[in-house]
């Protein structure tokens, strides 16, 4: 291996995920030495190369070229080569095909190394404000309601902070089918992080749902956050309280997984009370 090269194998490279200063030592030494850096798009790995005066050779892997390509790659990499894998922004293989090549490597013997950075669902979580010691990465949500609302409804007993990806035409559209299924958890839309113009906002999910209502989309990346089901309900009375002021609006079905989703309590026993609630001639 001539001085200097990078030893052969497959390194996933956290790149910036807006600000171009937020790449690390390690990550600017191995894209300076790879012999070839895969990447979703060469326009924007290119402007991130430039701003720190390096010209590695690039060539495009992503979703609509990964079959054709992974083969090349790996081979090139069984001749002893090293191939850095980026994503447009962010730590690779979140919302991307990089597993695939990771499996492929290993499967090939080939080393495989991550160089750690930022991540857009990471730094969303840390300024959330929400609780950090267990959350889910839930990726991009179905972008039609019914689906996105079926995704939301098995979510919705996860012990954990949910993180989200959506896109900013879709917010409003999301933040109002949360709000219906989910209730009315703590939640946070990140957008822009470590950009110029990143904001975030932490209201309840019906208080983000009805601003971005009225609002409409915003520009830029967003990353949603919402807090973890609270504990279950232990007073039959709030748990009550929750059901009559459900179903005064809402279906059965909608009505008990709104407050399975906001106290914790299984389906199967808010289900059984509401049906004790609907009988005739029980307290009102």
């Amino acid at each position: 291996m001539p001085r200097g090269a990078a030893a052969p194998g497959l390194y996933l490279v956290a790149t910036p995920i807006g600000n171009l200063a937020d790449i690390s030592l390690r990550a600017l030494d191995l894209l300076s030495k790879a012999d070839v850096i895969a990447c979703e798009d060469t326009r924007v790995t290119r402007k991130l190369l430039a701003a720190h005066g390096l010209h590695t050779a690039m060539t495009t892997y992503h979703e609509h070229n990964a079959e054709r390509v992974r083969p090349r790659l790996i081979e090139h990499m069984k001749c002893g080569k090293a191939v850095a894998l980026v994503s447009d922004a962010g730590t690779p293989l979140l919302s991307d095909p990089g597993y695939k090549l990771v499996q492929a490597a290993a499967a090939a013997g080939i080393a495989v190394t991550a160089l750690p950075g930022a991540s857009a669902a990471l730094a969303a979580l840390v300024v959330s404000g929400l609780p950090s010691d267990r959350f889910l990465y839930a990726g991009f949500l179905p972008a039609k309601s019914a689906a996105r609302r079926q995704v939301l409804h098995e979510l919705a007993a996860v012990p954990a902070t949910l993180i989200v990806y959506e896109s900013a035409r879709r917010l409003p559209a999301a933040l109002a089918d949360m709000a219906a299924v989910l209730g009315p958890r703590p939640g946070a839309v990140a957008r822009e992080l470590t950009k110029l113009h990143e904001e975030v906002r932490r209201e309840p999910l019906d208080v983000l749902a009805a601003h971005y209502a009225a609002a409409g989309p915003p520009r830029g990346e967003v990353v949603i956050v919402i807090g973890p089901p609270v504990a279950a309900a232990t007073d039959t009375d709030d748990l009550d309280a929750l059901l009559r002021a459900a179903l005064a609006t809402e279906s059965l079905r909608d009505a008990v997984a709104a407050v399975a989703a906001v106290t914790g309590v299984p389906r199967q026993k808010v289900y059984a009370r509401a049906l004790e609630l609907r009988r005739p001639g029980a307290a009102p």
